[in-house]
């Protein structure tokens, strides 16, 4: 391809046509799905020094039978396997080939296998069987040529059997010798972040805002409020503000009727709200699953109540790549969270501050999944397995004063949404210089060297004191 892109080239200098034809060509090609092939039929390991590749990129989610049995076929009898992209497939394959020799492979990848609990799904295994990473380009992004552009976040990592002394990391067209690579493509220990149902340090518990179940009937947009209420003013007492991560970021406005609490007798009163709780428990009894009919018995309720009886912290489940920071808030409890955000009860502004700080923001960036390219926050993989710094009191009212400092500059753009104060671009001044200060005050808790230490920095460190405190439990 290059060849004849460089002959169309000169051809043009030129202005001539050249032969070319016919072409001579001295490689093998193989057709056929790689993942059924023996690829010791197509070469034998012995005679094989090296495998490229640019493996397809297709989620987990996405792939068709055919891929799915292929996923199911590779990785037999390891758990989670269902939730690997397909590309994951070739490094499997690659390692049971390449055991024994001194072959080197490199592969470009989604970076998704670098990210969340397909880390641990994937690399675990291999690991241990004594694979190393030798050099990673981290995360880039490959625009396609194509008329309709792609966009696809990529990684590119090289390993083998054999430990190469000199290990490079590339980002952003540096090059850096490190001393080990782990899975997250990090210079730090090989450690696996696996999901975790309670938090690892003794901090407030996160989980999903409340679900519905409801076929809609329960969830309304601003126009249906204003209509219901124009039509029964003492309705408003049982629709209540309902917040997932777009009202959350975007300010934007939806409500729910919530009726927990609610005598049976005045919601026979009111015909609107009657009607809903009837389509909801008809909707309810015809499911085909079991769960949801049970349900149908408590049609007045939503599926799954998770509502804080106190002032919580709300974190989007998904945020723009685009942001240093995902933006947290503070809600009251007449706000019912739907499960499209986390919520932290009891939370206080030391958690606030750690939590908005570039410490956690970083972290999150290493280990969170990705929904495209936009971060996907998990309870079990970011919040749980997060590693809190040891505070004095002193250091505790430091980081208060910095989470009041951000507050307080947020509510000087209070007609602004989160999207709007949290754009790169745009961030007014007051807030980008409130969450700078709040960074060293939280990076000084950890006694981490806010001068000198870099993201990747950060994390390496938290990664070994996440092992240390998983190794005293």
């Amino acid at each position: 391809i290059a060849e004849s892109q460089m002959m169309k080239e000169t051809e043009n200098i030129l202005h001539m046509n050249l032969e070319f034809l016919p072409l001579k060509s001295y490689t093998n090609i193989v057709e056929g799905n790689a993942l059924r092939i023996d690829w010791n039929d197509i070469i034998d390991k012995n005679e094989c020094n090296y495998i490229m590749g640019n493996p397809p990129f297709i989620g987990a989610r996405l792939m068709n039978e055919s891929q799915k049995k292929d996923i199911s076929d590779i990785f037999k009898g390891i758990k989670g396997a269902g939730n690997l992209d397909y590309v994951s497939c070739w490094y499997k394959k690659a390692t049971d080939y390449i055991k024994n020799t001194n072959i080197e492979v490199a592969f470009v990848s989604t970076n998704s296998i670098t990210q969340g609990e397909q880390v641990a799904i994937l690399w675990k295994d291999i690991i241990e069987q004594g694979l190393n990473i030798n050099f990673a380009y981290r995360t880039f992004r490959w625009d396609s040529e194509a008329s309709l552009k792609a966009h696809v976040h990529c990684v590119i990592i090289g390993f083998s059997f054999f430990n190469r002394k000199e290990k490079y990391i590339y980002e952003k067209n540096k090059k850096t010798q490190v001393n080990n690579i782990n899975c997250y493509l990090i210079d730090a220990p090989i450690i696996f972040i696996e999901n975790r149902n309670s938090t690892l340090c003794d901090v407030p518990a996160i989980s999903y805002g409340s679900f519905a179940l409801d076929d809609g009937n329960y969830t309304i947009n601003e126009d249906e409020y204003n209509k219901l209420v124009s039509k029964d003013k003492e309705i408003s007492r049982f629709l209540h503000p309902f917040i997932g991560a777009r009202e959350l970021l975007h300010n934007e406005k939806r409500y729910c009727v919530w009726l927990k609490d609610i005598n049976i007798s005045e919601i026979l009163e009111h015909k609107l709200i009657k009607e809903k709780v009837e389509k909801v428990k008809e909707w309810r009894s015809n499911s085909l699953r079991k769960n949801t009919v049970m349900l149908a018995d408590t049609p007045t309720l939503f599926a799954e109540i998770r509502q804080p009886s106190t002032n919580y912290l709300a974190i989007p489940t998904v945020s723009s790549e685009r942001r240093r920071y995902i933006p947290l808030m503070f809600l009251p409890p007449n706000i019912i969270a739907s499960n499209q955000i986390y919520v932290v009860g009891n939370a206080e502004l030391v958690h606030f501050s750690v939590l908005m700080s570039n410490v956690h923001n970083a972290w999150m960036r290493v280990v969170a999944g990705r929904l495209k390219s936009d971060y996907r926050y998990s309870s079990k993989i970011v919040y749980n397995n997060f590693v809190w710094p040891d505070m004095t009191d002193k250091q505790k009212e430091k980081l208060k004063k910095t989470a009041k400092a951000i507050l307080d500059a947020r509510a000087l753009y209070a007609n602004s949404s989160l999207a709007d104060l949290y754009d790169e671009t745009f961030m007014p001044p007051e807030l980008r210089k409130a969450h700078q200060e709040n960074d060293k005050a939280v990076m000084e808790a950890y006694g981490f060297d806010w001068h000198k230490m870099t993201e990747s920095d950060c994390v390496a460190e938290l990664m070994k004191m996440y092992q240390e405190l998983v190794n005293k439990k």
